[in-house]
């Protein structure tokens, strides 16, 4: 699946994009933040606080107990307001 990573969450990981193969066990955006954390120092620093951590599904918007199953992109993003 295609991982997609925006502001400062992109600036941690120290990348835009990535395709990745989570483990069959990762079956959560909860669980793939988790999995993610453990992969590098980098990914670590960048999801040090995931309850603050945004995440989408093909571009709609999920909670962190959502299925990532059949899943084709995933985006994280820190949280936004608007003006």
């Amino acid at each position: 699946m295609k991982v997609k990573y925006f502001a400062w969450v992109r600036e941690r990981v120290g990348k835009a994009e990535e395709t990745i193969e989570p483990p069959a066990s990762v079956r959560t955006i909860e669980e793939l933040i988790a999995w993610l954390s453990s992969q590098s120092e980098a990914y670590a620093y960048a999801f040090e606080k995931p309850k603050v951590i945004r995440a989408a599904i093909d571009r709609a918007h999920v909670k962190q107990d959502a299925a990532i199953a059949g899943a084709r992109e995933i985006a994280f993003f820190p949280p936004m307001t608007g003006g």
